[in-house]
Formats: structure tokens, sequence, C-alpha cells
């Protein structure tokens, strides 16, 4: 399986630019909008081409040829050109259409060599709670697929004093990610050549560069960005304190915990969402009798109506917390799992911490799985709880 990157960042702050230094010879452009790169430099490009079977066949025979990066530029056009394209068409069947579609072109980097690096270079966007992540359309792909979750390997363009730079760790709030220990610095300058050697070095695989060659890139790249303090919740106020000198005789004073962990803001928050979701569903029901489709606009006009929860944002991480997390249960090998609380599928690269309550499948059945979301069937795969045929127990209303 390829290794596979996600680069998210608004437009012009370097997210193509990053291709600067990769050699010509063993690279290749996946280029939606058939726009020149901000740079001189000749790519083997597949170029003004949407169809996921016209870009995976691209992507198989570079990699075939011994290309070992392959950029996909501009990735939410994938979704963009052809809701465009297809803007008077009505119905939401085109939205099962476009989700198959994006998911495909992602799904391909199973069938590519291990030492192929794959980057997918996207827009992004703010959430209403705050969140940073990847720009999608529609609500299929943000409710049913959570996209970062397909990679392990998140970053995040950032202009700095008019330099420009990857993000290599969550802020808090954003959906930025990397391995432990993969990166110098939480902002590394944005050179894509230098994260595809990087990456295999890490992993070990294919025709990866030494410990100590890695060493040297990482001192040039890496720079003296701060990495942002997490927002303080609101209502929340600093005051000094002033204690008195201990003495050597003294024992250490020890107070109660009275700041809540990050995990715990986290799942207070998904708390929130849970109840604000089912007060919804509540809501729609009570205004139309409890019909099974309803009217996009008449759902999303009665959501309005519902009151909006506050969420907090989860404090970083203290030392003992990120401490007790790396010595949670990890992943033996890469793993696919099905969560059914959320209906989330993800992939876990080795040594990344097993989600809770998730339950391990197959890659068919992973891959088969998310196709069948995206093309619009409510169907898990063998989930005990559901039966055998995968049916979801809980009714789920549609849109139209």
């Amino acid at each position: 399986m390829a290794q596979m990157v996600l680069v998210i960042g608004e437009s012009g702050t370097g997210k193509s630019t990053s291709l600067r230094n990769c050699d010509p010879a063993t690279t290749a452009v996946v280029n939606p909008v058939g726009k020149p790169l901000p740079f001189k430099g000749k790519y083997e490009m597949l170029n003004s081409v949407t169809d996921a079977r016209k870009i995976t066949k691209f992507m198989k025979e570079q990699a075939a040829a011994g290309k070992k990066l392959i950029a996909v530029d501009d990735f939410q056009y994938i979704l963009a050109v052809p809701y465009m394209n297809r803007i008077q068409e009505k119905g939401w069947d085109k939205f099962n259409d476009f989700g198959a579609n994006y998911f495909e072109i992602i799904d391909v980097c199973k069938d590519l060599p291990d030492d192929v690096v794959v980057v997918y270079y996207s827009h992004l966007e703010t959430l209403d709670n705050g969140l940073t992540t990847v720009k999608l359309i529609g609500k299929l792909l943000r409710e049913k697929i959570t996209i970062e979750g397909l990679f392990t390997v998140v970053l995040r363009t950032g202009v700095a004093e008019a330099r420009y730079y990857f993000y290599t760790q969550n802020s808090g709030n954003d959906t930025v990610k990397s391995p432990i220990g993969m990166f110098p610095a939480y902002a590394i300058d944005n050179d894509m050549n230098y994260v595809a050697d990087k990456i295999r070095n890490y992993y070990e695989v294919g025709e990866y560069k030494s410990d100590a060659e890695i060493a040297q890139a990482d001192a040039a790249v890496a720079a003296e960005v701060e990495k942002p303090a997490g927002r303080k919740a609101r209502g929340t106020k600093t005051t000094e304190k002033t204690t008195p000198p201990q003495t050597a005789d003294e024992e250490p004073k020890t107070t109660g915990r009275t700041r809540k962990t990050h995990n715990e803001v986290a799942a207070e928050n998904q708390q929130k969402k849970a109840d604000y979701q089912e007060a919804v569903d509540q809501a729609v029901d009570e205004a139309t009798g409890g019909a099974e489709e309803v009217p996009f606009d008449e759902y999303t006009a009665i959501a309005d109506k519902v009151d909006k929860p506050e969420l907090e944002t989860p404090p970083r991480r203290t030392r003992n917390e990120r401490k007790a997390e790396q010595g949670a249960a990890v992943c033996e090998a890469d793993t696919y799992f099905y969560i059914a609380a959320d209906d989330n599928f993800v992939m876990k690269r080795k040594g990344e911490p097993i989600p809770e309550g998730a339950k391990v499948i197959t890659k068919e059945e992973f891959g088969e799985g998310i196709k069948q979301i995206a093309q619009g069937n409510d169907k898990a795969p063998n989930n005990p709880e559901e039966g055998e045929q995968g049916t979801r127990t809980r009714r789920t209303r549609r849109t139209r």
C-alpha cells in the first residue's frame, strides 16, 4: 500500500509550490483543473480530468513506470467540477456519485507499491464548531466518512513572516497529525520532497535515506514557529497566586484536580453534539409527523430553530496525559476498523492507538463498507449487532 499524505490549506499558501524540489523523473501530477504549476518544471501530468477511472488508471501506470511521488493537486475539485457540471440536475443521487468518485481516488493507494508516496492537496474549511478540516461538498462524506481518518499524515500550510510552512501537529482547532517522532518541529518548510524522504525513512520502505542524512535535512527545514496555545474556555479567568517559600523540612502540598483533561472535554463536546442531533431529529419528527423523507430546505429550517450547543476547546494534553495515551493499546500492523457508535471507518498504521470500541475488519470489508456508504447504502460490514444482513436498526431519515 502506498504512503498517503493529505495537505490542507488556503489558496496561495504554498500547497502546489511544495512540489518545486521534487525530481520530475520520479514525480507525476494529477491536475483536475489543468492550471499551470506555480514554478518552472516539467512533470508527467494528467490535466483537466476528474473521472476516477481515468485518474486511478493514470496513477497505476505512473507507479508501474517507476514514479515514486504522485501528487493529486487541488483534490477538492474532484468534487467541485462535477458538481458545477451537474448543478442544474435535481435530486441527491448526484452527491452519491461525487462521493464514490472521490473515495475511489483515495482507495487506489492500496494497489500501489509501499515506497510510492501519494499526496492529496486540498483547500480547507472551518466548521460551525470552530474545527478547521478538509473542504468537501454536501454532507455525505462529512457525516459518514472521516476523510482525515484515512490518512496517517495530515499537514496544513501556513505563512509567517513571508515564509511558507507545513504545520505537522494538531493545534487543537484542526485535523493536522503526524506519527510520533516523524517530524522535528511543529513547523517545517513546505518541501514535499523532504516530506516524502522523511516518510520512507520513518517506515523504512523502498530506497530510503539514512538516519544521518535525514538528520541533516531535519535541521535544514525546521522552523522556529511556536505552536499556538489552545483557546481558553469562556468565563475562565487567570489569577496570580503567591505561595510562601517552602522550607527543606516541609512536605510538598497537594491540591485536588479541577482541570478537565483534553479527553474529558472532547467527550463532553461529543455528547453535546449527540444531544443536539437527537433534539433536531425530535423537532423534525414533530414538525413533519415522522416522515421518512423530508425536503432538505425544510429540514435545515427546522434544525436552525434548535439551540446549538456551546462547545469548549479541549485543553492541550499534559505530559502525563500524553504518556498515558502512548501506553494505550496500539496496532501491531496496519489495521482496518469499523466503529459502530458513529458509523465510522478508519485505517490505523502500525504503532498508532487502537480506537475505543472499534471492531477489526478486513481490507476488503473496509473498502466495501465505505463504497456502500458513498453510494447511499446504510449497511455496515458484518456488524453482529445489526443482524446477518448488516442492516442498521435505527431509522435513517433521507432529505431530498
